[in-house]
């Protein structure tokens, strides 16, 4: 190996654990949740034979890596008896000046969502918040809110679906946090 190659390599190792030591630091947290906990009745779904009151949680995020302009918001069930999942929230667009959601923001036309931001049609059919609803009797649920960082804003084509959306955060994320809860009924 030459002087050089060493000093490339050094170069690139050194870089590889600032980024990793970065995306380490970003985190999501809630003041209505706790990791690894029950969600309350307040973000219970109020339909499909569920009747909480579909309020989506405070969140905030916290050190997010170099070059965030902007955030994406997803909060998935992976455990939903679909083959795919469920979609119960997805908000992308949201300035890096917004560092926290309050409850109750995800409301369908809701107002308090920050300017560009954009919610997408979630598997309820709405855009906007759907709360956990697991099938009664099924095993607890886990839902996985997750905020990631993007370099640049999306462009997306009217009424995307949560895949593609999905698949467009996840091209572009610089990292992401996630914060994961339960749900049974």
């Amino acid at each position: 190996m030459t002087l050089k190659t060493v000093a490339g390599v050094a170069c690139f190792v050194g870089l590889s654990f600032t980024t990793a030591a970065s995306a380490a630091s970003f985190t999501i947290t809630s003041e209505d949740m706790a990791a690894g906990e029950p969600m309350s009745k307040e973000q219970e779904f109020k339909g499909f034979g569920c009747d909480g009151d579909n309020l989506s949680p405070q969140l905030s995020w916290h050190d997010a890596p170099a070059g965030t302009n902007f955030y994406a918001l997803f909060v998935y069930d992976p455990d939903a008896p679909t083959g795919s999942g469920w979609w119960h929230w997805q908000v992308v667009n949201i300035p890096a000046s917004t560092t926290e959601l309050p409850t109750g923001a995800g409301s369908a036309g809701s107002m308090v969502l920050p300017e560009g931001s954009m919610q997408i049609v979630n598997d309820f059919g709405y855009a906007g918040f759907g709360g956990a609803c697991p099938p009664e009797g099924h095993k607890a649920h886990r839902y996985q809110f997750t905020v990631f960082a993007l370099p640049e804003k999306l462009s997306l084509p009217d009424n995307p679906s949560g895949a593609l959306t999905g698949y467009m955060v996840n091209m572009n994320a610089l990292g992401k946090a996630t914060l994961e809860v339960t749900y049974l009924r």
